[in-house]
């Protein structure tokens, strides 16, 4: 009997060139993901994945697939090791699609196409150089708050990710998230640094983006998920299909409140947290979020060998 466990999925910014590549040439499912995911979006994932160029990967309408894909991928490298079932899944972000994919609320196919068109909207409802994110490190929720407020002076300019205590991410006109940069550094930041993203995420800027996400999914089939999944937007499990759409289109102009994802994570009782996606970004943030977590990342052989360990001690 293995510990009790979550199983989370990373969003934008944990996607690289080469991906995948030892867990691939060790699972033949990962391949055949990709595959799959391929053949939905007509377009080939895996080698995009793998050999770039960087800059096409991280445009965000295929940075989206690319990360569903892995999620996904990883996620069937895992389930024939694993006696028991996760208590809850969650994702940051777009990782919230990859969990509903992976607890059977919505069919890959369909959401890799939906993801895809995502990232089009998002791209298409603020030109590019307009919109602006920066993390902000060191300043709690309300002194960012605060920045935001005072910097924002007619434009937008708002926290969206709430990555862990100190770690906040804002969003907005790229004017004023420059003034907000260094406003947080006069109230004593210890960083404010601007993110290589071509779009302000989770603010307001993204509501048109959120009117088109709604009307994409009204021909979609959606389901509730046969595990529970955590949703960014108020850190609730949804209750039907419908709510499962509005919480993915209020997703796309609020904030992550991860810290209290992963907080609730904890008061159901797990004790492992596995990250499954490349990278280990969350894994990163869950062990900030709160110690008496194992976070785990899984994305090589040997970070899948550890992360069977920690879940089996």
């Amino acid at each position: 009997m293995t510990k009790p466990y979550a199983i989370t999925f990373p969003g934008q910014g944990s996607q690289s060139v080469g991906m995948l590549a030892e867990l691939a040439a060790a699972h033949t499912v990962v391949r055949e993901t990709f595959d799959e995911g391929s053949e939905a979006l007509g377009l080939d994932l895996w080698q995009l994945s793998q050999e770039g160029p960087k800059e096409r990967l991280n445009e965000t309408e295929h940075t989206q697939p690319a990360l569903l894909c892995a999620g996904i991928a990883v996620m069937r490298v895992l389930e024939p090791m694993l006696t028991d079932k996760p208590l809850v899944l969650a994702g940051h972000s777009l990782g919230e699609y990859t969990a509903l994919v992976a607890g059977g609320a919505i069919a890959f196919a369909d959401a890799v196409r939906l993801v895809a068109q995502r990232g089009r909207f998002m791209q298409e409802a603020v030109p590019a150089g307009t919109g602006a994110m920066a993390a902000i490190l060191g300043l709690d929720d309300d002194a960012v708050r605060a920045v935001c407020g005072e910097g924002a002076q007619g434009d937008v300019a708002s926290p969206v990710n709430f990555n862990s205590p100190g770690q906040v991410v804002v969003a907005g006109n790229a004017e004023a998230i420059a003034r907000v940069a260094e406003l947080a550094k006069a109230a004593g930041a210890k960083r404010a640094l601007m993110l290589d993203v071509s779009v302000p995420s989770h603010c307001s800027l993204m509501m048109p983006a959120a009117q088109r996400l709604g009307d994409a999914m009204t021909t979609l089939q959606f389901g509730l998920p046969a595990l529970p999944v955590i949703h960014n937007v108020d850190v609730a499990v949804a209750e039907s299909p419908e709510q499962i759409k509005q919480r993915l289109v209020e997703q796309l102009y609020s904030p992550v409140r991860w810290v209290e994802t992963v907080q609730a994570i904890a008061a159901r009782g797990a004790q492992v947290v596995i990250e499954a996606g490349p990278g280990k970004v969350l894994a990163g943030l869950i062990k900030r979020i709160d110690k008496s977590l194992d976070a785990v990342p899984v994305f090589d052989p040997a970070s899948l060998e550890k992360a069977m360990e920690s879940l089996n001690a």
